[in-house]
């Protein structure tokens, strides 16, 4: 970085009686418009573009000693001599003033609230725009320096006693900075330095008189070290930045350094005069000086850039201080950190040179999978240098100054030296073995040298016409091209000494490092060229700048300061060599990166031309699956037998679309079944009729059947439906037809169908039953004959009466179709009209099957009257199979079956009374019904096994319960004993054992009333109550009522053999034939078993007496009934045969609407009835 000179103005005042005026202060409007210049007693107002004098304003009485502007650009202040400040607008026009008690020292307004701090040798004051008043604050030493900090807080003050007095707002010391020495160490000036971003902290910059740098925080503690300066600073300055600082002073010199105090040099020229002040531009790209001799002078900052390239690694400097070296493919970037100035920087492989002002640091790449950008010091070279060029080599590094050319190795040793002609202009290092590297070099008289570094004798390769510029040389080293400063581009073949070819207008030129025929450069009016091989370049690319280097598809340009990566456009110049029909090397050119439509358009290309190698290559880039397979194919086919050129071609133009030219060239090779395989494949059926006018009906009909196919594949299935069905595909067609739902469609299909297509009729009708239009279906099964299928068709579909009406002129059928429907009921909960259904079908098992699965189920839900139901209809159903047998065993299978089964329904229909009982708090049924229910229950079971899910415990507590509230003590007592064997539920054993206890205790005596014993209506005996269900005397079964259980006063009695059912219901109803005939059971008949009646003892009994049971079945006699109390009227079930008092029978009918036992609705009971 250096100063030029911009412009300069000694300034003097004609009239004025000092001989030297000195510049006291400068400084810039924030917009940079501006520039206020204290000189003598007054302010003088330049441009600061051409430091034409805008205004003076004469003021002040004295000598203006200091000027500041605000940030915000409102207002600027001057101070002088004469005690005053005064505050004027940026037109120049004078707002206030006020004094101080001494001479202005300094003065500078708050960053943020833009007050302004006036300094003093005595004082300092603040003032606002918003406060009348100006507040004033005494000071122990002379201020000669001030600055606020970033955020405005603060007041620095630099005092003639060395103390750094940092006061807030209020004027109150809040930090103090002592510097060493004390008075001897004049603080002359002080700046902090610009905020860089958030959380940075405040860094204030001091100068003082024991001519030294130093750097503070807030809190007074010192950032680095002291730097010497040599001299007694005047003035200290930072960069907008804050990057770098400039300290002038009583030398004539501009010292520049970094915000760490590192001395960079000194910019601009040297003055012999002090400099009391530095301003810097607000953009930062120049400044202003103004001297004690009263010179102004100002200089634009000029930046050299310090870089280097090797392939995609480029190193530059940054700060000055610091190198970065980026990798410009994947943008990665490493920071080394030199801490002093960088001056030269080299690059190469892994190496990297960095040239400081004393020593040359040598580093090496240590790359690993975290850091692949390290690097770590491998030398350090501690001698100055003074070179104009440097590069750097495996073991070596070569310095370059004027004609001299030396290699010095990592330790500092010189190992070989070469005098050339001239001055050398460029270096370049070509690669090699380590050690033995060559290198290119380029003199100012156009000479062109190849040094290796093991020999000393250059090499000369061309002479350019003057001096050379730059010069770059292939990968494989056998082409070399130079510019010169005129230029002019000639590039050379090595190995023969040729030329290749030139161009002019060019100001740089690099060799792509992945392809050695490529090149590329620039042009000195702007654009970038690329030229490959001897074809020659098309329309410069847009680029500004100067191309470096070239990696691959991207080039490296620098603008200015500024390394750029611009991607070429290499995809025309592929094609010029497509055009000049060399696919391989604009294969190699497409490889560098080309867009996937030119990789495409390569691959078409060369296929086109039969390159089928290249096309490989080229659709394996963009990953084009289907092209691939398809040269795949081709190679086979090449490789199986000799395939003419056409057919190759014309596979090639049917996959890129070209149909009407792949025809073609198939009929010109005499393959015309390969074009009607192709237009068929695209569905291009009109040309392919005309391919096949003249062909066979088998051929005809394969196209037809292809056709049909597409049509059914674009959603035009009744179109394909027809084709088939022209092509006599019925089946195809009929599928297709169905798929769609089309039962209209299907019906005129089949109408059309002979019966010799007996198996597409069946198709036909099959789908018209699934698509549930079932009077097609019937056409259809009709007009095959088939009645069976008709009457299946209204089963499936649940129509049971026109299947029950349809099936009775098929007998065979209507078993099948009794069971489908007792399949249906089953499915539906309808599980007693299923039984009825399976006894229907003749399906036996499965109607007992269904039955014992429900009532296992009502078991396990403890629905015993449900159960009692189940077990009466398969009672019943081995009943009917009893009856429906020609002769009738008494020991019959069916017959034993069903008096089971009877006696577990009536079981079941006691206890549920039982069950209702203990379970409901509240019950219906009488002490003495309970009671005869639970003995009913105990007798039934006592020798013939308790049914499942019959609680016994329940059945004896209520037994002993209600036997002990009716007084029966000895059957109380008896019951309570058998209770004591079972298992109780939880939390009634206690009970039991008390009920046990008092029945033991009972003061009454342990007697049953006889009214609670059994009577047998027969033989007039009473019985005990655990002497199972019939009389113990005459054997004689009790015949009991089931809602009240009580034993009913009824007498069996029998006709004679010889007597009709119907002639003894004539016999009852005819009066007595003698008067004497009395009526048998008014006599003890007791002895009399079993009692057989004859004509006249029938005659001679009351008909009103007597209940007669009609059984249903063939040869079954009716069962007669002898009322003993006819009072007490007795009736029964006709299905169930069951007998009951008549008004409980008819309350429970009335009730619950059907019989309690068997569930025969009332109304069919009232038509039996």
């Amino acid at each position: 970085m250096r100063g030029v000179l911009k412009w300069l103005e000694r300034i003097e005042f004609p009239n004025s009686k000092e001989n030297e005026i000195s510049v006291h202060n400068v400084c810039y409007a924030p917009d940079g418009s501006q520039l206020v210049v204290a000189a003598g007693d007054r302010l003088l107002i330049y441009d600061p573009n051409d430091g034409s004098l805008l205004n003076t304003l004469k003021a002040h009485k004295d000598t203006v000693n200091c000027v500041a502007y605000s940030r915000d650009g409102k207002r600027f202040a001057s101070g002088a001599s004469d005690k005053m400040v005064i505050v004027w607008s940026p037109q120049l026009e004078g707002l206030l003033k006020y004094s101080h008690g001494d001479s202005i020292q300094c003065m500078s307004f708050n960053p943020v609230s833009h007050h302004l701090a006036s300094c003093s040798l005595s004082d300092f004051a603040f003032w606002s725009a918003d406060q009348k008043a100006v507040q004033k604050y005494k000071i122990s030493a002379r201020v000669n320096g001030c600055s606020w900090t970033n955020d405005g807080q603060y007041l620095i003050l630099g005092l003639a006693n060395g103390t750094i007095s940092i006061r807030n707002k209020l004027g109150e010391e809040k930090g103090r900075i002592d510097r060493p020495g004390g008075p001897n160490s004049n603080v002359f000036n002080v700046k902090c330095c610009p905020a860089q971003g958030p959380g940075s902290v405040d860094t204030i910059g001091v100068v003082d008189w024991s001519q030294t740098l130093s750097f503070h925080t807030l809190s007074g503690q010192m950032i680095g070290k002291e730097r010497a300066l040599g001299f007694d600073p005047l003035c200290l300055q930072y960069f907008p930045n804050g990057e770098f600082c400039l300290v002038g002073g009583c030398t004539g010199g501009l010292h520049f350094f970094t915000k760490e105090g590192i001395r960079l040099g000194t910019l601009g020229d040297s003055f012999d005069t002090w400099i009391w002040t530095v301003a810097l531009h607000p953009n930062g790209q120049s400044y202003t000086i103004g001297c004690q001799d009263g010179t102004l002078a100002c200089f634009n900052i000029a930046s050299s850039t310090v870089h280097a390239l090797y392939r995609e690694r480029y190193a530059f400097r940054e700060n000055m201080c610091d190198v970065i070296i980026q990798h410009l493919i994947s943008g990665q970037k490493v920071r080394i950190k030199c801490r002093d100035l960088v001056q030269k920087i080299a690059i190469y492989r892994n190496r990297l040179a960095v040239q400081l002002p004393e020593r040359v640091v040598l580093y090496e790449l240590s790359s690993g999978e975290d850091q692949p950008m390290h690097y770590k010091v491998r030398e350090k070279i501690q001698q100055k240098f003074d070179c104009s060029l440097l590069v750097v080599c495996g073991r070596h590094i070569v310095l370059c100054q004027e004609k001299r050319l030396q290699c010095l190795d990592f330790s500092g040793m010189l190992q070989r030296e070469w005098i050339m002609d001239s001055f050398i202009r460029y270096i370049k290092v070509t690669g090699g073995p380590t050690g033995r590297e060559g290198l290119m070099v380029g003199l100012k008289n156009g000479q062109v040298f190849r040094i290796f570094l093991n020999n000393s004798l250059p090499l000369l390769i061309t002479t350019a016409v003057s001096a050379v510029r730059c010069l770059d040389i292939n990968s494989k080293r056998s082409k070399i091209a130079v510019v010169d400063d005129v230029g002019r581009l000639v590039v050379r073949d090595i190995i023969n000494d040729t030329i290749l070819y030139q161009d002019t207008g060019v100001n740089s030129v690099t060799w792509n490092t992945h392809l050695d025929s490529m090149l590329c450069y620039t042009h000195t009016t702007g654009g970038l060229s690329v030229r490959v091989g001897n074809l020659p370049p098309r329309a410069p690319q847009n680029m500004h700048g100067v191309v470096v280097g070239l990696c691959g598809v991207t080039a490296f340009c620098l603008r200015g300061n500024i390394m750029h990566n611009t991607p070429l456009a290499l995809g025309s110049t592929m094609w010029q060599f497509i055009e000049a029909g060399l696919f391989e090397e604009a294969y190699q050119v497409a490889c560098l990166g080309v867009t996937t439509s030119d990789w495409e358009g390569l691959a078409q290309s060369a296929l086109e031309a039969l390159h089928i190698n290249i096309a490989r290559d080229a659709y394996v880039k963009v990953r084009n699956l289907p092209w691939l397979k398809l040269i795949g194919e081709l190679r086979d086919q090449q490789q199986r037998s000799a395939v003419p050129k056409e057919v190759l071609l014309a596979e090639n133009c049917a996959f890129a679309g070209k149909f009407k030219e792949a025809a073609r060239l198939f009929l010109k090779c005499g393959q015309t079944s390969r074009a009607l395989e192709m237009y068929t494949d695209l569905r291009m059926f009109d040309l392919a009729q005309e391919f096949i006018k003249d062909g066979t009906a088998q051929e005809k009909r394969e196209l037809v059947r292809k056709r049909a196919e597409w049509a059914y594949s674009v959603k035009e299935p009744r179109a394909a439906a027809e084709l088939l069905l022209s092509a006599g595909e019925n089946q195809k067609a009929i599928d297709i037809v169905a798929e769609q739902g089309w039962a209209d469609v299907l019906y005129d299909i089949g109408r059309r169908l002979s019966l010799s297509d007996r198996e597409a009729l069946e198709s036909v009708a099959q789908n018209l039953k699934t698509l549930k239009a079932l009077p097609l279906a019937a056409e259809i099964f009709k007009k095959l004959g088939d009645e069976a299928q008709v009457v299946q068709l209204h089963v499936e579909v649940r129509d049971w009466p026109e299947a029950f009406r349809l099936a009775e002129s098929l007998p065979e059928l209507l078993p099948t179709v009794h069971y489908q429907h007792g399949q249906w009921l089953a499915e539906t909960d309808q599980f007693i009209e299923a039984h009825q259904a399976y006894l229907k079908a003749g399906r036996t098992k499965e109607a007992n099957r269904l039955l014992k699965q429900l009532s296992n189920t009502a078991i396990v839900e403890e629905r015993y009257l449900d159960a009692s139901y189940f077990y009466w209809l398969l009672a019943k159903q081995y009943l009917d199979i009893y009856h429906a047998k020609e002769e009738h065993n008494p020991i019959d299978h069916h017959l034993t079956e069903y008096k089971n089964h009877l006696r577990i329904a009536k079981v079941y229909y006691a206890f549920s009374v039982i069950y209702s009982y203990m379970k409901e708090p509240f019950t219906t049924h009488s002490p003495v019904s309970l009671f005869n229910v639970s003995r009913f229950i105990l007798n039934e079971v006592e020798h013939k096994g308790v049914p499942k899910g019959v609680s016994m415990f329940s059945v004896l507590f209520t037994l002993a319960k209600q036997a002990k509230f009716l007084q029966a003590n000895k059957l109380c007592l008896l019951i309570n004993k058998r209770l004591q064997s079972l298992k109780p539920p939880a939390g009634v054993q206690e009970q039991i054992d008390l009920n046990f206890l008092n029945s033991k205790a009972c003061k009454s005596g342990f007697n049953d009333p006889e009214e609670l014993l059994p009577l047998c209506y027969k033989c007039s005996n009473y019985s005990q109550h655990l002497n199972s269900n019939c009389c113990p005397t005459c054997r004689q079964d009790y015949i009991f009522s089931f809602v009240s259980f009580e034993i009913l006063p009824l007498v069996q009695f029998h006709p004679e053999v010889d007597i009709s059912d119907a002639e003894a219901e004539r016999l009852l109803l005819a009066p007595a034939k003698h008067a004497e005939d009395a009526d048998p059971f008014n006599e003890d008949v007791a002895s009399a078993l079993p009692l057989s009646l004859d004509r006249n003892g029938l005659r001679a009994i009351d008909p009103n007496h007597v209940l007669i049971l009609k059984r249903q079945g063939k040869n079954v006699r009716n069962v007669y009934y002898r009322n003993i109390l006819p009072d007490l009227q007795v009736t029964y079930c006709p299905h169930c045969l069951l007998l009951f008092y008549a008004e409980d029978f008819e309350l429970q009918v009335l009730q619950k609407g059907y019989c309690p036992f068997c569930h025969t609705s009332s109304e069919k009971l009232l038509e039996d009835f």
